[in-house]
Order: structure tokens, then sequence, then C-alpha cells
């Protein structure tokens, strides 16, 4: 059954008139007949699935079926601080932290960043970067769209209040026992494609972010890897991952199938 996200409020047994963009993709694209049904949801919790009741040249009309609360979020709250990268790498970069369950993405600029955003593009970016996010849920079957927030500065951001648990992509230095004291709520800041200079790594940790990094991957692949290790750390096997001593292998176990995914993709 195909997903789409709409903005409109939903309810059950009422008539809903689909979005142009809803409208263009169901009907226009995939030739959605009256009768079809389709998933919807609107970024304000849970899903409802619809029947297409009235077809119309420019405009159609569903009925609300059902209601399902289920959001599909993960076993944590993650924020990610990235830094921006240049055309498709960002995209891709936000596609997979949606995906893997990220809750909001703050866009940074820091000394290796590739672009600055300038006044009348900044809001075309952010909208672009903002439907990607709302693709990867239509994809993915979350239900909570995750917002993409204006760009600030990496020395800003380390210093609002985030998570108690804080981590740095930090390939090249000392790594940190990341199952001592972690908690669900988590900030993970990534640096562009070049990677965080030594000077800005420092300044995170002085602000109580923790080395982490996992292997030798690009650093795309990193960006993946390590929401996706956050996720195997924080779901239904946290219990038994905490009763390991964290330089067991048991810890490389959990990953080692992410990881030979990202290593020949």
């Amino acid at each position: 059954m195909p997903r789409f996200y709409i903005e409109t409020d939903l309810a059950v047994e009422t008539t809903v008139e689909l979005t142009e963009t809803v409208f263009h993709h169901w009907v226009k694209v995939l030739r959605a007949q009256v009768g079809e049904k389709a998933t919807l949801f609107n970024g304000q919790g849970g899903e409802y699935e619809v029947t297409l009741t009235a077809v119309a040249k420019k405009s159609a009309s569903v009925l609300v079926n059902s209601f399902n609360p289920d959001n599909r979020t993960p076993a944590f709250t993650a924020l990610l601080g990235q830094v921006m990268s240049k055309g498709d790498r960002m995209d891709y970069a936000i596609q997979k932290a949606v995906e893997l369950g990220i809750s909001q993405i703050q866009l940074l600029t820091s000394e290796r960043c590739e672009m600055r955003l300038k006044y009348d593009r900044d809001q075309k970016k952010l909208d672009h970067w903002q439907a990607i996010a709302i693709a990867a849920c239509e994809q993915c079957g979350m239900n909570l769209v995750p917002q993409i927030l204006a760009p600030l500065s990496l020395n800003e951001w380390i210093k609002t209040v985030l998570p108690q648990s804080k981590f740095v992509l930090a390939p090249e230095k000392e790594q940190t026992d990341v199952l001592k004291d972690i908690s669900p709520d988590i900030a993970l800041l990534i640096g562009p494609e070049g990677g965080l200079n030594e000077a800005e790594i420092d300044q995170a940790n002085q602000y109580g972010f923790k080395n982490w990094c996992i292997g030798d991957l690009a650093p795309l692949n990193l960006h993946i890897l390590k929401i996706a290790e956050v996720q195997a750390l924080m779901n239904d096997v946290q219990e038994e991952l905490l009763s390991y001593d964290v330089n067991s292998s048991n810890i490389r176990k959990i990953t080692k199938d992410i990881r030979i995914f990202f290593i020949w993709t």
C-alpha cells in the first residue's frame, strides 16, 4: 500500500481532499483509481488508512477509514548536528539519518564546510532538504518527520542545551566507552566530507562531546554506521548489551552485518 505525507488534518470517518503533491504522485503518476487504498500521515503522530472516493481532473478526495497510532520511532531520541556538504552528499546524509531514526537535524557550518547558504537561497535549500526528510519517512514507515533546522555555526551549537550523552565523529582520536552512562537522549556531531579539524574536535570535547568512531570508512558511511550503532545500542537488546564488557567482541558482532553492507556500497 502506498504511503504519502499530507499537510492537512486527518480524522477517522471524514472526507479529505488530497493536496496537490499527493494528488500528483498517487493519481497522476501511479494512476490510482476510485476504491484504491493508501496510507496517509501528517507528522502529528500515527498514520491513517484511506480509500480514494472521487477523482476529478485536478483534484481527488479520500475517506479516512482507520487510524494506527504507531510512529515506529526508535528507543532513543537523537539530535544530529550535521556540517553541510555540497550536492547529493547532503541529500544522502539527510535521507539515511531519517531512515535510521534521527529526530532532529541541525545544519552546521565549520572551517571545512563546503557551502554557505545566503539570503534568498536559504529557504529554498531548507525546503529541499525538508522534502528529502519527508520522502525518507514515506519510504521507511516513520510517521514523525524530523525538522531540518536553519544553519548555525558549530561553535554556537555545541554551546546550546543538548542531551547529556554527546558524541562527535572523530576517527583519529582516542575513542570512548560508548556504553558508559549512555542515556536515551543523544546528540551526534558529524563533520563535512573532509571531517572536523583537530581544534573543532577539541572544542567539542570541552563541551562534553565524547569521541566515537567505528573502523576506517568514508565519512558518509561512518555517518550512517554511527547512527546505526546507536540503534543497535538502544533497541530491544539493550539490557543484554549492557551486561557485556565494552571491549569484547560482542559490540563488534552487532555492527558486523551493517558494517559489511556499507563497505561494499
